[in-house]
């Protein structure tokens, strides 16, 4: 009796200890030889209206199909941490809230075919970074946004088909190889598999990408249907995208103003990029590094396929050199281009770690820098401690070790002076430091486009500021009083020279802001002479003169032959019914009464003599034959018809 009662308490601690399955739910553990195993629960119950909330905590797969279920409510899966495969297929769910999915880290397949989703609640898919499997499949999507493209990096298994989706965003296409631009190597096996079919797909620039995957081979991209049709435009209607051809849809093409610049240290530039392409493409600059700039950027479509963009750096300093990008993107694809600018000027210099000078044991005193702690030797005297600033120094490698009475010379970096540790027959050391400048000047100073009147001036600055005055004065070297002064400023690099002598040497000259003109800042040109200009005016006087006179003549000549031509054409339209007429009639010989006729009839007999053509006596005889066979079978009678 006693174990009897210990049996049963023992059973029922085991039936406690076992997990809840919920009523509608069948609960199924799958165990294995080692001890461990899975549990699966499936709910599918078509009474069942709501999401389950007594499911075992240990349950690995959750299915809950052929159901009621119209809404996914948030955190509906929070405390199933380990669940990996939940569907939720074949139900009448309408409404999924973002929150649905919160802390299912573990998840690997999330299954929603079959229902009635018009909106997916993309950004949720963050709550799940193990996901690999996506099924839309059968549900109302009409639009996928562009924000859900950095949450479907990671799905492998993507089945978007049979929904009402007509187009797709060119960056999401964007995530998927080729377009993605990571290349897969050679003997890949993880594919991404896309079920796309039995959507209205709209065939235009916008799924340009969409439509050229399609029609690719050997890329790691499967899709489920081959069989993809185009439902619009009319135009390409029941076309299948390996054959559909889209007018007015260009990829862009992007060209610099140039790949390479150079500009000195202070100064304005100005980055220009020009793209093409169909739709019209649009412009971004960033840095190398993908960086934005954050600067003035001006952007501008003269047309329909065409955009131009520029880059506004002003007071360029060294961390502005580098690379620039200048990215053009459309719907049919991108493309991109480089511009390296690179900073012309002296490194300011920059107080250096202070010097350290200590005695060693073997009583020779030992320099070192407060920061790299590497030390050199000098010769400086025993006693000594002191600190001093020098120009900055790059860390030192190696020691050296000079003679007695030597000293120590280090190169500083480019542009400076050596900086010198001396030592002093007294036995006290001293440091100097010497820096130069680059001299601020105007290079290049040119004359061009010279014309009897004008020429173009053109400098270059070095080291000199944009805004910096300029004046320039320019005379006749023939009279040096009679000068003429123009203010401008350095950042120019161009001025216009006008109202010149012709054929006359001239003298310009470029003075700054509180400097005086020198011999190198001065050019001499010489204007044209405008004598050439007037005798090709006269050649072309003359050879117009020359051609008038010959082509008046021809043309008199041809109206009076037009002329003639049309008073003969009105003559004989007047003479020529009475010419026909004359000559389509002819006389017809006839009697009255048949009689005999002699040869010799008198004036009074009806006959008539008159003169006949060649044509009428052919008709005349032609008539006779016809008429000659009804004749009188008498002696006395004779044909009525003569020739």
């Amino acid at each position: 009796m006693y174990r009897l009662l210990v049996a049963q308490v023992l059973l029922g601690c085991w039936s406690v200890a076992q997990p809840f399955c919920p009523s509608q739910c069948t609960c199924v553990y799958h165990g294995r030889s080692d001890g461990t195993g899975s549990r699966s629960v499936l709910c599918n119950d078509p009474d069942m209206s709501d999401i389950p909330i007594n499911v075992p905590v240990d349950t690995v797969k959750l299915r809950v199909e052929k159901t009621a279920v119209r809404r996914v409510p948030t955190e509906a899966f929070y405390y199933l941490s380990e669940l990996r495969y939940l569907w939720i297929t074949y139900n009448s769910v309408t409404s999924v809230d973002p929150g649905s999915f919160y802390n299912l880290k573990v998840l690997h397949e999330l299954r929603l075919d079959g229902n009635m989703i018009a909106t997916f609640p993309w950004e949720s898919l963050k709550e799940m970074p193990s996901l690999r499997t996506l099924d839309l499949h059968n549900n109302r999507l009409t639009n996928i946004p562009v924000e859900a493209a950095p949450y479907l990096v990671n799905i492998t298994y993507l089945d978007i088909s049979s929904n009402k989706l007509t187009t797709i965003p060119s960056d999401l296409v964007d995530i998927w190889p080729p377009f993605s631009g990571i290349l897969p190597s050679a003997n890949a096996s993880q594919k991404i598999v896309l079920g796309l079919q039995d959507n209205p797909w709209y065939c235009d620039c916008r799924i340009s990408k969409l439509i050229e995957l399609s029609k690719m081979a050997s890329i790691p991209v499967v899709l489920m249907d081959q069989v993809l049709t185009c439902s619009g435009p009319e135009n390409l209607a029941g076309v299948l995208f390996q054959r559909a051809e889209l007018d007015q849809c260009t990829k862009p093409s992007v060209m610099t103003s140039a790949t390479k610049i150079t500009s000195p240290l202070g100064s304005n530039l100005l980055l220009r990029c020009d793209a093409t392409g169909f739709p019209t493409p649009t412009l971004l600059w960033t840095r190398a590094d993908g960086t934005a700039v954050n600067i003035t950027v001006v952007q501008e479509s003269p047309g329909e396929g065409v955009r131009w963009s520029i880059l506004s750096l002003h007071s360029i300093v060294f961390k502005d050199a580098g690379d620039y990008r200048c990215k053009a993107k459309n719907f049919a694809g991108n493309a991109e281009a480089y511009i390296t600018l690179s900073v012309d000027g002296m490194q300011a210099s920059t107080p250096s770690p202070p010097i350290n000078i200590t005695k060693q044991p073997n009583d020779q005193p030992v320099t070192s820098f407060a920061e790299t702690k590497t030390p050199f030797y000098t010769t400086l005297s025993p006693a000594l401690t002191t600190r001093a600033a020098m120009t900055t120094i790059p860390p030192l490698t190696t020691r050296k070790s000079p003679g007695p009475g030597g000293g120590i010379q280090r190169s500083p970096p480019a542009g400076d002076k050596p900086a010198k540790i001396q030592q002093s027959k007294g036995g006290k050391g001293s440091m100097t430091s010497e820096k130069s400048k680059k001299r601020a000047d105007l290079k290049d100073i040119e004359v061009v486009e010279e014309t009897s009147d004008t020429a173009v001036l053109l400098w270059r600055a070095e080291g000199l500021s944009s805004d910096v005055p300029l004046t320039v004065f320019y005379f006749p070297n023939d009279a040096k009083d009679d000068k003429e002064t123009l203010d401008t400023e350095v950042g120019q690099g161009k001025l216009l020279l006008e109202y010149l002598m012709p054929n006359q040497v001239y003298t310009v000259c470029l003075v700054t802001k509180g400097s005086v003109a020198g011999k190198e800042q001065c050019v001499d040109f010489t204007t044209l002479d405008n004598g050439g200009e007037d005798g090709q005016n006269k050649i072309l006087m003359i050879a117009s003169g020359i051609a008038c006179a010959v082509a008046v003549p021809l043309i008199v000549v041809l109206l009076y032959k037009i002329i003639c031509l049309c008073c003969k054409g009105n003559s004989s339209r007047n003479n020529g019914a009475d010419d026909d007429l004359s000559k389509e009639t002819y006389v017809k010989f006839e009697t009255l009464t048949m009689k005999q006729r002699t040869l010799n009839g008198q004036a009074n007999d009806l006959w008539a003599r008159r003169q006949t053509q060649e044509s009428e006596r052919m008709l005349l005889c032609s008539r006779s034959s016809i008429d000659s066979q009804m004749t009188y079978k008498s002696d006395s009678s004779r044909s009525e018809y003569l020739c």
